[in-house]
């Protein structure tokens, strides 16, 4: 799978409240209302990983936030498969 090129993380970037490329990762943090919320997220985010066999580098959860970190190490930078859980982690109610 083939890394893409800053203007093209960027580009898909701006249709993803949030996102940010930071140190050759795609990152957010999620806010939620309660723990409970916190921890239901993290399991949403898990199913939708496991679906797409793409994992996420880190999840570090605090009381109502969660920061996710994404990229392909095979490829060496972010390639589609971290635009796409991207995507996907969108859908997930708060």
């Amino acid at each position: 799978m083939e890394k893409l090129t800053q203007e093209q993380i960027l580009d898909a970037l701006s249709t993803l409240p949030g996102w940010n490329y930071e140190k050759g990762s795609i990152k957010k943090v999620f806010k939620t209302s309660s723990y409970p919320a916190s921890m239901g997220f993290v399991t949403s985010v898990g199913g939708f990983c496991q679906k797409r066999n793409h994992h996420p580098d880190y999840i570090l959860m605090k009381f109502t936030e969660i920061e996710v970190s994404f990229s392909t190490h095979s490829a060496g930078g972010i390639t589609i498969k971290d635009i796409e859980i991207a995507n996907d982690l969108e859908k997930i109610p708060l």
